[in-house]
């Protein structure tokens, strides 16, 4: 059986980043259709070793297409999402918009796969499945082992996020910014609010009233609606100059005793995670090495001897396949694999 799907937002960094994950993991399409903005109508894209022109969403009628792969940005997906999943068509969003709505499942695959059978056999769904924040995935991929084993009770995480995580914008900006510095050009801001290149910037998304931003508020929201309400975390997140890749600096506080060789041994064994922990120099994944693989990378696991069952561990992973366009096909590939989803008349 294959299927009919819809990438929308192709043109952008995740659109194509979809569009090779399902060329090389061979998803059952029967036919890909990269969708994009009137203004890039006709401009292609690849897909393995043929070439799309992508047509414009405004004008395509999703009748008889099963799956559409949305990563155009919160504003399209809120005005796109219910239309085309009122067609029949099932969604599955990379935004921001629908993850937090009661009615709409927020998953990773390797977590909690199961809320997609209680979705799916609902009479009243939205036919809208939600991707959660890059930063979330990554995250909560390694704390799921971990907290069947000895129950999280807290999470101290702070980020390390590259800025492709802020699109082809952020990405030419790190670009522009470094080699202009090398020729005494002013390093200008546009996409971030302070200089990127050479530097950190504790600050991703808008304010909010309590003095976080709205990254940290959606890494602790997510946690909570994906593995356990009862979960505490606490979030710092810092936009580096790192074209691909987000790394994390996770504190954990567990209920039971757990310990750092426990935590190597579950997560070895782990969906998802790939554990590269030696105490030596390079015995250790940082995002360079990170950068199209589809694992989610656990290393520097020790025990933190300020708390009772305490563990410290540094998780990396590619932002644009496992924190984005990976987790998403992943989804669809779970629906086919539960036998959820059917093809459109």
């Amino acid at each position: 059986m294959s299927y009919k799907v819809a990438v929308v937002g192709a043109t952008g960094m995740v659109g194509r980043e979809m569009l090779n994950i399902l060329a090389e993991r061979e998803f059952p399409a029967s036919e890909i259709v990269p969708l994009a903005s009137r203004k890039s109508m006709g401009k292609e894209v690849s897909y393995g070793d043929k070439t799309l022109k992508c047509k414009a969403l405004e004008q395509y009628d999703f009748t008889g297409t099963d799956l559409a792969l949305f990563s155009a940005g919160a504003s399209v997906s809120k005005e796109w999402g219910p239309k085309v999943g009122a067609t029949g068509c099932l969604v599955i969003d990379n935004s921001s918009q629908f993850r937090m709505q009661p009615d709409v499942p927020l998953v990773v695959p390797e977590v909690n796969a199961h809320v997609l059978d209680d979705y799916m056999a609902r009479n009243d769904r939205r036919n809208i499945i939600a991707n959660p924040n890059c930063s979330t995935a990554q995250l909560v991929v390694a704390l799921k082992p971990l907290h069947d084993e000895a129950k999280i009770k807290r999470v101290v995480v702070s980020t390390y996020q590259s800025v492709s995580g802020a699109g082809v914008e952020g990405s030419d900006e790190l670009f522009n910014q470094t080699k202009g510095i090398y020729v005494n050009d002013s390093a200008t801001p546009q996409k971030f609010t302070k200089q990127i290149a050479f530097n950190v910037i504790p600050h991703i998304d808008d304010f909010m009233e309590d003095g976080s931003t709205k990254e940290e508020w959606k890494m602790m929201a997510e946690t909570k609606k994906i593995l356990d309400p009862k979960i505490k975390l606490t979030a710092t997140c810092v936009r580096v100059p790192v074209f691909v890749g987000h790394s994390e600096a996770v504190n954990i506080e567990f209920e039971d005793m757990i310990s750092a060789d426990d935590v190597r041994d579950i997560l070895r064994e782990a969906p998802g995670c790939l554990v590269i922990d030696k105490p030596e120099d390079g015995g250790y994944v940082t995002p360079v090495e990170c950068v199209g693989d589809y694992a989610t990378f656990i290393s520097r696991i020790r025990d933190d001897p300020t708390i009772d069952n305490g563990i410290n561990m540094w998780v990396v992973s590619d932002n644009l396949r496992k924190g984005a366009a990976l987790n998403t096909v992943q989804i669809a590939e779970t629906l086919i694999n539960r036998r959820l989803i059917k093809q459109a008349a």
